[in-house]
């Protein structure tokens, strides 16, 4: 997946280490040689489990992922948040080990972890030293068979996910801004709800509920572990299978997921809070992860909205003195991502004549090609990225879950930086026009004054 944006959205971090091998051409500009290479090694389990190894040596440290293919895509209405509900659940210990054990075991072993959920995919990772590999493949196949969704610990998670609902949305009228404007952009697909879900279906979750969706999505075939770092790789291959391969395989429920329709005729979400400047947001649906059209919207997201030399950035702070922050990214996902262009006014101007100069910055892509110059300097950015994020054992781990999740096989990353050099002038131009279409948009505007009902609060 990726995403581009200004600060005021996404902070984008990016990594340094060791273990890369790019090739390029003698000259100093990316060229159409360029490429990425990694050591990686791909099996697969008589029970489905897939496992990709990636060995690195430089340090004495392994990031251990395990993700599944389960996000809120995968829930249906009255169920929302589930895979997030779950995904905190997963901390509240095991058979083997029980709620308290997890964290000390973890911490005393010197084991940092985390987890996330997304629409697409829920993941789990270590990092940990390489000398308790086996330690961490004990406690995440302890997890994966045997979790205690007991009724006290879920009463108390419930609370807790209850006010990281209340905090992060409720209480953000920009958080619930872009949860009305998906609400708008995808009617028909479960992208439509956000991942957290509504507030209505997580006080409603009981034990049952989530050992069901537990005991359907949490299976090895439905996971894809990744051991990126310090490990060697015949030892390992042999404990995986130790562990792992006496976990079930279960049969999966059908993916069934309504195609979300062309938008045929604009539409506008409006709110209001009490906030001191007005934000805006247009939307437009556009592709999913792997397709080709992916890389130039990439490009495309950097050069109006990535950085201070950003065409929006410039237009709407420096030139127009209309905002205080402008931006663009471009998310793409498992079934179909969008792109977004935003501005955060500067308090006491209006927000229509920003809204103009959003549309005129996308106009003014679609009229005329951009300058070969600014193409590749856009390509030098999103690609410096790309490779930034390979170059820890834990980006790299992160990189190889995503990409195998979302399009099948890991290997493709490997086309990543010939498909971005790829890209023309001709393929902004053709994206834009494609994409950005008035017809095809979704508005949403905050604004100040009295607040008005959310999506989150209704629901």
């Amino acid at each position: 997946m990726r995403r581009f944006a200004s600060s005021l959205f996404y902070l984008i971090a990016c990594f340094h280490g060791p273990a890369l091998a790019v090739a390029a051409g003698a000259d100093s500009p990316p060229s159409p040689e360029l490429n990425v290479s990694l050591p990686v090694e791909k099996f697969v389990l008589d029970n489905g489990l897939t496992v990709l190894l990636s060995e690195d040596h430089s340090i004495p440290m392994i990031s251990y992922h395990t993700w599944y293919r389960v996000g809120s895509r995968n829930e249906r209405m009255g169920v929302t948040g589930a895979a997030h509900m779950l995904e905190h659940m997963m901390f509240k210990g095991a058979k083997k080990y029980s709620d308290k054990q997890f964290d000390q075991i973890l911490h005393a072993n010197g084991i940092q972890n985390n987890a996330f959920t997304t629409n697409d995919y829920t993941g789990f990772y270590e990092n940990l030293p390489s000398s308790k590999l086996e330690l961490i493949m004990d406690v995440e196949v302890d997890r994966m068979r045997n979790l205690a969704i007991n009724p006290e610990s879920l009463k108390s998670e419930l609370q807790v996910v209850g006010e990281e609902r209340r905090w992060r949305v409720d209480n953000s009228p920009v958080s619930l801004l872009r949860e009305a404007m998906l609400d708008q952009l995808f009617q028909v697909h479960p992208y439509h709800w956000p991942v957290i879900g509504y507030m209505k279906d997580i006080q409603a979750y009981t034990s049952d509920k989530l050992r069901e969706f537990y005991q359907t999505y949490y299976v090895a075939n439905n996971a894809v572990l990744v051991i990126s770092g310090d490990f060697e790789p015949k030892a390992t291959k042999e404990l995986v299978q130790k562990y792992y391969g006496s976990l079930p395989r279960r049969e999966l429920p059908a993916s069934v997921r309504p195609s979300e329709p062309e938008r045929t005729k604009a539409a506008t979400v409006k709110k209001k809070s009490e906030v001191q400047n007005t934000t805006l947001m247009l939307a437009f649906k556009t592709v999913a992860n792997g397709d080709r059209d992916q890389y130039a919207l990439d490009l495309a997201a950097n050069l109006l909205g990535v950085g201070t030399s950003s065409r929006l950035y410039k237009k709407l702070v420096y030139q127009m003195q209309e905002a205080i922050a402008a931006g663009a990214f471009s998310e793409t996902q498992g079934d179909p991502g969008y792109f977004s262009v935003f501005a955060s006014v500067k308090p006491g101007k209006k927000g229509a004549l920003s809204e103009k100069t959003l549309w005129n910055v996308l106009e003014d892509l679609k009229k005329h090609k951009v300058s070969p110059r600014e193409l590749e300097k856009s390509k030098n950015q999103v690609m410096k990225e790309f490779v930034d994020g390979l170059t820890t054992v834990d980006g790299r781990a992160q990189t190889l879950a995503v990409t195998e999740i979302q399009r099948g096989d890991y290997r493709t990353l490997f086309e990543d930086l010939k498909l971005y050099q790829a890209v023309t002038v001709e393929d902004i131009q053709r994206v834009s026009q494609k994409y950005f279409r008035r017809e095809r948009s979704v508005t949403a505007v905050l604004e100040p004054g009295h607040s008005t009902p959310t999506a989150g609060s209704e629901q």
